[in-house]
């Protein structure tokens, strides 16, 4: 493999003129420029950019951090991190942490042994302890979830409203008896989306109906399993209202198991606009969060957080969309 030191010598110029034209630096003249790019080319250089990085302090690597990877709703925000990322010539490590503080850890040293520039972090379950130590000290995004007590720079929809909206859109189409399939109000995003459906009820004199409300894991089965034990206990059950599509989509498989239909029996409404939920039958009704949107505005305000760590990130509430489909179209 040929050194620097080879290509200053083909070129007919010194390794510091070399070192100037990779990184793309003045003063250097174009016949230089242009000497040294043909000996690049003719001896097939190949810049060691791990020492170049390390004189720099920096390793042009961002961290994503998620609990799965095999979650749809993180895919069109992880392909928004990667894109903005390789713009700016970084590269994106997905980091799939399992909801496990260790895993956690094992991804923050990386950052701390400068293998890594930023974190932008999609893990709702992120320890707290271990969020409040990195999040201070290293350039960090919260991307979705985030905790309103630190003041670490986050992206997100206002969940509440969002929730709201679809809850609304089912009492204007005659609903009353409105279901709400939440997930662990651990989370930010059950909370704020619980708070939106009993908004909605209030605003509407409808009661709020303790027994039209179950939390459960965010998974298919658990949506399913969820959506019997509703019908079990609610006959007068006409509408629900899922704060993820995987739920919605698993209440619908119960709802049909038990041979009532959708929407002429129980209408249903989702969130986050997952591609399965125009795919199923019959396609589900639900709020679109800018997914691509969000991962493109985290990856900008971590790469402006790195390039000046002392700057102020300002938080980004991003638009949402009530996307009505069949589920609730009689």
């Amino acid at each position: 493999m040929a050194t620097i030191e080879e290509v200053a010598k083909e070129a007919g110029v010194s390794v510091a003129t070399v070192s100037r034209v990779l990184n793309n630096k003045s003063p250097v003249s174009i016949n230089a420029r242009i000497k040294v790019e043909n000996a690049i080319k003719k001896l097939k250089y190949e810049p060691n950019m791990l020492g170049r990085n390390l004189r720099r302090s920096e390793s042009r690597m961002i961290l994503a951090l998620l609990p799965s990877i095999s979650n749809p709703f993180y895919a069109s925000i992880i392909q928004g991190i990667e894109d903005i990322a390789v713009e700016n010539n970084y590269g994106v490590l997905l980091c799939e942490t399992s909801s496990k503080s260790e895993r956690e850890m094992l991804y923050f040293n990386l950052l701390k042994q400068k293998l890594a520039d930023g974190v932008i972090s999609l893990d709702p379950t992120i320890d707290k302890n271990n969020l409040k130590e990195i999040g201070i000290r290293y350039p960090f995004i919260q991307c979705c979830e985030y905790d309103e007590d630190l003041n670490i720079p986050y992206v997100a929809i206002d969940n509440k409203l969002a929730a709201y909206k679809a809850v609304k859109h089912l009492i204007s189409i005659g609903h009353k008896n409105i279901a709400l399939i939440n997930s662990d109000e651990k989370f930010l995003y059950a909370r704020l989306r619980k708070e939106g459906y009993i908004e909605a009820l209030q605003e509407n004199n409808i009661e709020v109906d303790e027994k039209l409300m179950i939390n459960c894991d965010l998974d298919f089965e658990s949506g399913k399993k969820a959506m019997k034990q509703l019908l079990k206990s609610n006959e007068s059950l006409t509408a629900v209202f899922a704060v993820a599509d995987i739920l919605a989509i698993g209440a619908i498989k119960a709802i049909k198991e038990a041979n009532y239909r959708v929407p002429d029996d129980i209408a249903v409404v989702g969130f986050d606009n997952i591609p399965m939920a125009n795919m199923i039958d019959p396609a589900l009704t639900t709020i679109a969060q800018p997914m691509y949107q969000i991962g493109c505005t985290a990856c900008k305000m971590l790469i402006k957080k790195i390039n000046n760590k002392d700057e102020t990130i300002e938080n980004s509430i991003l638009g949402f969309e009530l996307i009505i489909r069949e589920s609730t179209m009689k």
